[in-house]
């Protein structure tokens, strides 16, 4: 989680710098833009990744349900025996 958020700030500070520069702001603007631009993309990134880390949980618990759901009704239908078909004459 913490490396997804440093790479948010890192992302956020290049673009806040990249377009302060295009804008041709003075240095301190361009500084405070991008540490807002950091701050920012920090907290998305950080709340993407947790909602990313908690969807990966539940599909992988459900992918597990449904594999013990198979084996369940694998063992279910081996333990039947079948009934025995009577020959007709044609």
């Amino acid at each position: 989680m913490k490396l997804l958020m440093l790479m948010g700030a890192v992302l956020g500070f290049g673009v806040g710098f990249g377009f302060s520069l295009v804008q041709e702001s003075s240095w301190p603007s361009v500084v405070w833009r991008a540490c807002a631009a950091a701050y920012a993309a920090g907290l998305l990134l950080r709340w993407w990744g947790r909602r990313w880390e908690e969807n990966l949980r539940v599909a992988l618990i459900e992918k597990h349900e449904a594999v013990l759901r198979a084996e369940s009704a694998a063992a279910a239908s081996a333990t039947t025996t079948p009934t025995p078909s009577i020959p007709t004459k044609r």
